[in-house]
């Protein structure tokens, strides 16, 4: 490898991180070319960033698991795969290596790298500002580099003395490239989008299709779009859909697609979603929502115990504006009653729908990296970091 050449890992371990992961990789590789560096990427990733042009050393497409049971079922295959990367890494010295979020894998990761002196930049942080802030001075030992994506969380480092640099939400980037000009909103569309985990299928998507079923009978002119990231989250809709036409035979139509959340997020009047980055991603598309989620009991007590909500909120969008953007609603508050009456507040004409119109506007100019995008500073970001400072 010429001494100019870059080796460069990037660890996604959830399919949101797999999508910033390629777009980075790629804007790199654009970075070296201009500068006249070779950038070799590699790491743990889906198949955004293996159509990228990444290898991969690890498929990271069943590590997206949420809640204290859910880990433990695959613990065996977390220490396997983390024994493999730590080995690898120490062999073959990457000159950096960019962890996207997953605190719970990249943390300790980030601490093995210490030791053995190989470079670790943390692209969007870990919700330390959440969870307390007894991991922010782990952060600042084990990183050289920290790169946010959201305003406020330079704050909540700057006491740390770690390097933090705020550069733009990558959604922000991504959602206005794919905008289509030629789609109109039907204020008559409710989409619904129960996650992208099974444990969010399985808890969220009953009470998502009772709460449809309840506001079609006050609504008559109402649609309902279910709308699923992948092949096996689709299937999991379509067999508790089945269960509830079975029970339920004078519901509503229901349209279950699958890979086409973008579109609908563009076409659909209003939203009904499980808590996570979907719920920026449709802000900045500017479709109003109401956020539903459930935990396992289990997780939910020790969660209760160690969880301090950021600003009183546990939807994105709300933190961001450090007040009620989307109205939230967590376990036994997911029921169709106080659902259907938070989603006719902000149906077309609703009392509560032209403040979160403006709302969610204000949030998608916070979340800008302004006119070179988020996904190139980040890029550059790390470039320039592997290139000046080792």
């Amino acid at each position: 490898m010429n001494q100019k050449d870059k080796k460069i890992w990037i660890f996604a371990g959830e399919a949101s991180g797999d999508l910033y992961g390629a777009q980075l990789a790629e804007e790199m590789r654009q970075l070296g070319k201009q500068n006249n560096v070779k950038v070799k990427v590699e790491g743990m990733g889906g198949p955004a960033m293996k159509e990228a042009g990444v290898n991969i050393l690890v498929d990271s497409t069943e590590l997206g698991v949420v809640g204290l049971i859910e880990v433990l079922k695959h613990i065996f295959t977390f220490i396997k795969i983390f024994r493999f990367l730590v080995n690898k890494a120490i062999t073959e010295k990457p000159d950096a290596i960019i962890l996207i979020d997953y605190p719970g894998f990249n943390l300790r990761f980030a601490a093995r790298m210490h030791k053995h002196n190989i470079p670790v930049i943390w692209y969007i942080s870990p919700h330390v500002w959440t969870w307390g802030k007894k991991r922010i001075p782990k952060l600042a030992k084990f990183c050289r580099k920290m790169l946010v994506i959201f305003p406020f969380e330079t704050e909540v480092y700057k006491p740390s003395g770690l390097d933090t640099e705020f550069v733009g939400h990558p959604l922000v980037d991504i959602v206005r490239n794919r905008r289509d000009k030629s789609i109109t909103r039907d204020p008559d569309t409710l989409l619904l989008l129960p996650g992208s985990r099974a444990m969010e299928v399985n808890r969220l998507l009953l009470p998502m299709l009772q709460t449809a079923e309840t506001l079609y009978k006050r609504h008559p002119n109402l649609k309902f779009v279910i709308s699923t990231p992948r092949p096996k989250v689709f299937k999991m809709c379509q067999r508790v859909l089945s269960d509830f036409r079975t029970t339920n035979p004078d519901a509503p139509e229901f349209k279950l697609t699958c890979g086409d959340t973008p579109y609908w997020q563009q076409r659909a009047g209003t939203g009904l979603a499980a808590s996570g980055t979907v719920t920026v991603e449709s802000a900045i598309a500017g479709l109003p929502l109401v956020v539903a989620y459930k935990l396992n009991w289990l997780t939910l007590l020790v969660a209760s115990m160690v969880v301090k909500l950021y600003r009183g909120f546990f939807t994105m969008v709300n933190i961001i504006a450090n007040k009620e953007v989307f109205e939230e609603f967590l376990q036994w508050h997911v029921n169709s009653k106080e659902l259907s009456q938070a989603v006719e507040k902000i149906l077309p004409g609703g009392p509560k729908r032209a403040r979160v119109e403006s709302d969610i506007n204000k949030v998608a100019r916070q979340l800008s990296g302004g006119s070179e995008g988020a996904l190139y500073k980040a890029a550059k970001a790390c470039f320039e970091f592997t290139t000046k400072n080792l």
